[in-house]
């Protein structure tokens, strides 16, 4: 049986600099396991939008995760036969765990007789507000602000206001996860309930193959995708501690980053204490041609 590798990524802070939104420090392997075949799967909190110029500039032309965890987005023709559980959006079939923006848009809306003056969505922030507190340029932050399936709020207010907030919403039906900068408040999803669903279909239209999931990620809300991952990757953040995990195959980076991206990512495909350099890319590449990654 073949194994192939299949890596789910987190963007920002991980894949992608916190600050500079840069990947560059990553461009090398990201060559070569598209070289080789192997699917990297962005699983973030971004939207559609913000994912369709991005990929170009990755240049994937494979599945992506949105928002959390909150739908699967896959290209036509990418598997033999589209999932079940799927809708034609656009040139994609897209799998939906969560109820549309617009419903927790109206259930934030409800918070602000208790938490007035406490959070401020995407929604009441803007454009303006977004680029302020992502240091987005004006047409990322409204690439940003395309959501379909979740709310980004940013918490004003103190850490025990904080926590009640979160279990008010929880009641009513929302899943509150914490990322980098923001909240999201979205439905019954999570990225690790994504992962789980995209590989089975990956298993689903290879039954001679076997998949290895790499997972990696640098917050909170990456803990769920990590702990269904067969490798977890956590990424060191250059403003958070990292995210608390207890897993049988975890690799916690000395780098933050895109370089703690390729650390880690070296280190569970065989280079371990390789540098991250060309050096490392050749023998990399040979490892993966002769076992049969790809």
């Amino acid at each position: 049986m073949t194994q192939k590798v299949l890596i789910f990524t987190d963007l920002d802070g991980s894949l992608l600099d916190h600050f500079s939104y840069s990947f560059s420090q990553a461009e090398s392997l990201l060559s070569l396991l598209n070289e080789v075949e192997v699917p990297v799967i962005p699983v973030t909190s971004k939207t559609r939008a913000e994912l369709t110029a991005l990929r170009v500039e990755l240049e994937s032309h494979h599945p992506f995760v949105v928002e959390n965890g909150a739908a699967v987005f896959i290209p036509e023709n990418y598997f033999p036969t589209p999932p079940s559980d799927s809708d034609r959006v656009d040139d994609y079939f897209c799998c939906q765990f969560s109820k549309p923006r617009d419903h927790w848009i109206e259930l934030l809306g409800e918070q602000l007789s208790a938490f007035g003056g406490e959070f401020e969505t995407f929604t009441s922030m803007g454009v303006a507000g977004i680029q302020a507190s992502t240091g987005l340029s004006a047409s990322a932050a409204q690439l940003a602000n395309q959501r379909e399936f979740s709310e980004p709020v940013k918490w004003l207010g103190t850490d025990e206001r904080k926590q009640l907030f979160v279990e008010t919403l929880r009641q009513q039906g929302a899943t509150v996860l914490q990322g980098g900068r923001f909240l999201h408040v979205t439905g019954a999803c999570n990225k690790g309930k994504a992962l789980q669903w995209l590989k089975q279909q990956y298993a689903d239209s290879a039954p001679d193959s076997s998949f290895l999931a790499i997972a990696a990620g640098d917050s909170y809300n990456d803990i769920d995708m990590l702990q269904v991952a067969d490798c977890a990757l956590v990424i060191r953040s250059p403003v958070h501690e990292p995210p608390p995990l207890e897993h049988s195959n975890l690799y916690l980076s000395s780098q933050t980053g895109p370089a703690g991206w390729v650390e880690g990512v070296s280190w569970f495909l065989g280079a371990a204490g390789r540098p991250a350099d060309m050096n490392s890319i050749e023998y990399l590449r040979k490892k993966l041609r002769s076992q049969c990654y790809g």
